[in-house]
């Protein structure tokens, strides 16, 4: 039987519309058109004139023959033209590919065959490695090739024979009209995993899940209105964790950086007063640890986001020596970036450090506007006991999940199965429901036929005074089946050993748990700062084992 609710109540134009980031901009531009949008060297560009040029992108993709859901690669750094990609190509009805700029030509040439990219703009720095990446693909697939030129390169580039991105700019209408998705359902940008192993997976994002992250973003942060953000966070790392729609819904302003160096970082939040920043651990450590002399001036209240390995007390302690406020968050590539967050309570700031620390070393609950997390038995797919102790597979659901894997059925299948989205982190979670990592499923250590966590034992290495940054991985023994292997990348002048290492560990581990061989150097890690244990595993098997 029909509901009261429901007769004559139709859904129409006037009273819905799909959720799309596209109207965040479109709205900046309407009521703060003469906001600074875009800071570049010395360019100042408006929200305004950005809107303008993302329409003009929009419309030139579409006289070349480029719509919906035709796929536009790019391979740019945290630039002006990527801000504007980010708006200009759904604009036209296509998917955005960001490519990860630290990739090899092998991989690159995959991702473009694999994503059918019609068109790639590309950065005068990285046009060489299109150039072999071009060469390699299996597809005779034509691609437009779009050119950007940026002064702040400052070095000579290998010319492709592609369109000048401004010249292409200009082909498009400044006024074009575009369009509202059909659905919000509809896809808005393509990213792609790691590929640690084989090639990676194409995980397909739609407007609903950009939008609704967006919008967390600021409720997680309370974000104000002209906020002024830096750039160290990759924009080709899950859409910069959806912060170039952020920012877009808060008329902020984009403090675009070509590279992570802290001399730059801090002159920049001089320079321009930023409020706001977000980057791996890695990031904030090199912040942390930097010269004195670099911090000098800066002030006080930049809130800082961090994701991926927890934050040890030293990060917490730096931080706020240079009057940083830390936020943790988590996600996968998968759930758009972060889609968890440790929020901090007013009783924690009484807390002794080493208690603070694992507060906030939590993953924490989910983001406003994701549906759920929890962490489930992935057997019976019921919660674990709250405990702090009982371990099961960290699971999302809700409005904060891709649309799936491209052309990957089975894979897509499998992540989704039971009705969650499954991270495939082990974690615990807590009575007050918050949620703490223990360790990838590939990455727990089975040795004697215990399981131990590389993660409980990297966070008590990151408690040492010297280290800067840590992993553990399993190492083949013929006893044991594995044992723990520690990878130490030691701060400047540290004069630590290896036995000294594992001295500190019996401190806080148990004697199984303890390193049986400790290799001190830099650490391999992505261009998003992740440390490649898939590297590590490489030469854990030849590493000198140490009497514990």
């Amino acid at each position: 039987m029909s509901s009261i609710f429901d007769s004559d109540l139709p859904r129409n134009a006037a009273n819905t519309a799909p959720l799309t980031p596209l109207s965040f901009i479109a709205r900046a531009a309407e009521v703060y058109p003469e906001q600074l949008a875009i800071v570049h060297g010395a360019l100042r560009q408006t929200w305004g004139q950005t809107y303008a040029r993302c329409r003009q992108l929009a419309s030139a993709l579409q006289r070349h023959g480029i719509g919906k859901n035709d796929t536009v690669a790019v391979l740019l750094p945290n630039t002006p033209p990527m801000v504007e990609a980010h708006f200009g190509v759904p604009m036209a009805g296509a998917v955005l590919n960001a490519l990860n700029t630290r990739l090899d030509p092998e991989a690159i040439a995959f991702m473009l065959d694999h994503g059918e990219a019609r068109a790639v703009i590309v950065d005068p720095e990285f046009a060489g490695l299109l150039g072999k990446a071009l060469a390699l693909r299996a597809s005779d697939r034509e691609v437009l090739l779009i050119e950007v030129q940026d002064e702040l390169y400052g070095a000579t580039s290998q010319a492709l024979g592609g369109i000048d991105y401004e010249a292409f700019l200009a082909e498009g209408d400044a006024q074009f009209e575009w369009q509202l998705p059909a659905d919000e359902w509809d896809a808005i940008a393509l990213n792609y995993t790691s590929g640690t192993t084989g090639n990676p997976k194409g995980v397909v994002y739609h407007h609903r899940g950009a939008a609704t992250n967006a919008i967390s973003n600021v409720l997680e942060w309370d974000m104000p209105k002209h906020a002024v953000y830096l750039w160290t966070l990759p924009m080709f790392h899950c859409n910069g964790w959806c912060f170039p729609w952020t920012l877009a819904l808060r008329a902020a302003v984009n403090v675009c950086l070509r590279r992570v160096e802290p001399q730059a970082i801090f002159n920049a939040m001089r320079d321009h007063g930023v409020t706001h920043y977000c980057g791996a651990p890695i990031v904030h450590g090199m912040l942390v640890n930097a010269p004195a002399a670099l911090k000098e001036g800066l002030q006080p209240g930049v809130k800082a986001m961090v994701a991926g390995a927890a934050p040890p007390a030293s990060m917490i302690e730096g931080m706020e020596r240079m009057g940083f406020d830390l936020t943790h968050v988590y996600g996968l590539t998968e759930t758009y970036g972060p889609a968890a967050v440790c929020p901090q309570h007013a009783g924690w700031s009484g807390l002794d450090i080493g208690e603070r620390a694992r507060l906030n070393a939590r993953q924490g609950v989910r983001f406003h506007l994701q549906g759920d997390v929890r962490v489930l038995d992935p057997e019976t797919m019921q919660p674990v006991p709250q405990d702090g102790e009982t371990m099961g597979e960290i699971m999302f659901k809700g409005n904060i999940a891709m649309k799936g894997y491209l052309k990957n059925a089975k894979a897509t299948q499998d992540a989704f199965a039971g009705g969650w989205f499954h991270s495939g982190d082990l974690g615990v979670q807590y009575p007050d429901g918050y949620i703490k990592i223990k360790d990838r499923s590939k990455d727990i250590i089975i040795s004697g036929g215990e399981n131990i966590s590389s993660i409980e034992i990297e966070d008590v290495l990151y408690r040492h005074p010297d280290v800067l940054a840590a992993a553990v991985v399993a190492k083949p023994d013929a006893k044991w089946g594995e044992t723990p292997c520690a990878f130490v990348e030691l701060k400047a002048g540290a004069s630590t050993t290896p036995e000294d290492i594992v001295l500190h560990c019996r401190k806080h581990l148990a004697g199984f748990k303890l390193p049986r061989a400790v290799v001190f150097g830099e650490l391999p890690k992505t261009s998003t700062g992740k440390i490649q244990k898939f590297e590590l595993r490489k030469v854990a098997g030849s590493a000198t084992s140490i009497d514990v």
